[in-house]
């Protein structure tokens, strides 16, 4: 007796093509949409531990030396006024004995950041691109 006729089950198909379509789809726009470049940055070399020397105040590099006051000392020597024309000019009666083209901006602790900033905009006109910035401590009164 046959009660029913088998019939044979029919495998259930998958297709994949729509889905690999989407993903190609969004592995192009997650490509076009990604940013390569990176941002902006300065570059800064950090300090290093090596022997200091003292060096005669006659070196063939530039110290700009800005005070508390809102003076200015050019490798060690007093200027006659503060005023950033006075500064251009005693940095300039050094060019021709500097080597490298790097200026070393020492300033006190007291010192306000218009005063140093004018160092370096001074520095950066005459054709300084590498600054060094130093801070002094300011010595107790005894």
């Amino acid at each position: 007796m046959n009660l029913g006729s088998r019939r044979q089950r029919e495998e259930p198909e998958l297709n994949v093509v729509s889905l690999v379509d989407v993903v190609l789809l969004l592995l192009i726009f997650f490509m076009l949409t990604t940013t390569f470049v990176r941002p902006s940055q300065i570059a800064i070399r950090l300090p290093e531990a090596g022997v200091s020397s003292e060096a005669p105040a006659d070196r063939d590099e530039l110290e700009i030396t800005v005070t508390g006051q809102g003076d200015f000392k050019v490798n060690g020597r007093d200027l006659v006024d503060s005023r950033p024309a006075t500064l251009e000019a005693a940095i300039r009666k050094v060019v021709p004995r500097v080597r490298a083209r790097h200026v070393t901006i020492s300033a006190d602790g007291r010192a306000s950041h218009q005063d140093v900033v004018t160092a370096m905009d001074v520095a950066g006109r005459l054709g300084f691109v590498e600054v060094r910035i130093t801070t002094v401590r300011s010595r107790p009164a005894e």
